[in-house]
């Protein structure tokens, strides 16, 4: 039971920050836009931030169990991860540049 408990409550998570967050802070009244896309971008890395902070603190404080740290920990491996894709996109750090190239070879000798 604890072990569906983890993984719902971090799959609800994840769909929250990865689908909803981008739609709530892009979401517009008329003219109006709710938020910048600077509070998006500052909400998702305080979100996967504290997922993976958050899962790591339970990991070693509060569950109890040894697959069940496992998952947490592994929880906080996917958030952070996560988190660090995310700042090196923004950073300009990688890009997908080298995608559009692959893609537009293959579209011109097909």
């Amino acid at each position: 039971m604890q072990r569906f408990l983890i993984i719902t409550v971090n799959g609800a998570l994840l769909a929250l920050l990865l689908i909803g967050l981008p739609a709530a802070t892009r979401e517009r009244w008329g003219d109006v836009q709710l938020s910048s896309a600077s509070t998006g971008r500052l909400l998702l890395f305080w979100g996967l931030g504290a997922a993976s902070a958050v899962n790591l603190v339970a990991a070693l404080f509060f569950i109890r169990g040894r697959r069940p740290k496992l998952l947490c920990g592994e929880w906080a491996a996917i958030f952070g991860a996560l988190w660090l894709a995310y700042f090196g996109l923004v950073r300009g750090w990688f890009n997908f540049e080298w995608l559009k190239q692959a893609l537009l070879w293959l579209q011109k000798h097909l």
